[in-house]
């Protein structure tokens, strides 16, 4: 019973260090590895700092706008 455990064992470690070398010496793979990692922090950074713009272009024109219509208290005389 141990005997075959330690085979099973050792076929799945050298089937995974076959899949693992595999991987690794694909160009196509490691390109598409290095462009996705390359490409996320940038497009995460756009869309934040998009986010960001459009929350101060609505806080702006807020305030334009509460100038433009003051409350009927804000004027006494």
């Amino acid at each position: 019973m141990f005997h075959q455990i330690c085979i099973i064992n050792n076929n799945i470690v050298f089937f995974n260090s076959i899949l693992l070398d595999m991987t690794i010496n694909n160009p196509i793979f490691i390109f598409a590895l290095i462009t996705v990692i390359w490409f996320i922090p940038g497009i995460v950074f756009r869309r934040i700092k998009t986010w960001q713009q459009i929350k101060k272009k609505e806080k702006s024109q807020n305030e334009a706008i509460k100038k433009l219509y003051p409350k009927p208290g804000d004027f006494e005389d």
